[in-house]
């Protein structure tokens, strides 16, 4: 069975981590209908959506159809298992475009609040993560991506 993922930062389309999204793109791009705080964080200029409705900006990004494995290998590399990992929630975007107000409930990454300091922030809250904020991201060591790839951290 199919689900939507709603992603805005590394795993976006031509962004360092598309290579673990399989999914089919649903065509646009989505803003959250809560605004949330978004953020680059730490040494690796991570992106990370707090889970803090109602704080920070609409995020802008795009929404994926993915299958079973596909969200397991997102699940891994987001590392919700882990106590530091993100988390998977539902929450509702709408097309930009779509002018009708469509709203769509679907899964997304976010960290919880309790795991950020604004002393650990680089910049932010942002609307949107861009390719000038990916090219200051650094993968985590040790990871399969920056083996492969090979990034350093």
């Amino acid at each position: 069975m199919s689900q939507l993922v709603f992603v805005f930062g590394t795993l976006k389309e031509g962004f360092p981590n598309f290579a673990t999204n399989k999914g089919a793109r649903v065509a646009g791009d989505f803003m959250t209908v809560e605004r949330y705080p978004l953020y680059l964080v730490g040494e690796r200029f991570s992106p990370w959506l707090i889970d803090a409705a109602g704080e920070g900006e609409r995020v802008v990004g795009q929404v994926f159809e993915v299958d079973e494995a596909t969200l397991a290998a997102m699940d891994e590399l987001e590392r919700i298992a882990e106590q530091d990992g993100y988390r998977r929630v539902m929450l509702d975007v709408e097309a930009l475009a779509d002018g009708r107000g469509t709203v769509r409930r679907v899964h997304a990454y976010v960290k919880p609040r309790e795991q950020f300091t604004v002393a650990d922030a680089r910049l932010g809250p942002l609307q949107a993560y861009t390719r000038e904020h990916a090219a200051l991201y650094r993968r985590r060591q040790g990871s399969r991506a920056a083996k492969s790839s090979g990034a350093s951290p």
